[in-house]
């Protein structure tokens, strides 16, 4: 069984969160995507601190389907260097993690 992961990605706006989590559902690299409005981000980038409002995706899928869905956020992503956390899920409800096993297995006929 594969495990579960969280993956975490911060975003400029909305309307670039949305796409990217449509696109991660639609084809089965995420079984769902939680969209997080209003974050506000302090980092450090090439030498100066900066502070952004972001959205935030926290996404659900399973370990098999990571390199791919990286891939996916990498290529529709807009910033140069993408936030692409992978958190394990260590536990949960049992349903809900065989329902994100579920709704991420490739299709077999693709």
């Amino acid at each position: 069984m594969s495990e579960a992961l969280l993956i975490l990605t911060n975003l400029p706006g909305l309307a670039e969160a949305e796409t990217i989590a449509r696109h991660l559902v639609e084809r089965k690299l995420a079984a769902c995507v939680n969209i997080l409005p209003a974050v506000q981000s302090v980092y450090r980038w090439e030498g100066v601190v900066e502070q952004a409002s972001e959205v935030t995706l926290l996404i659900k899928t399973s370990s098999s389907r990571y390199a791919e869905l990286e891939a996916a956020i990498k290529a529709l992503h807009p910033y140069a260097l993408p936030e692409i956390i992978a958190i394990p899920i260590a536990a949960g409800l049992l349903a809900y993690l065989n329902w994100i096993t579920a709704e991420t297995q490739k299709d077999v006929n693709v």
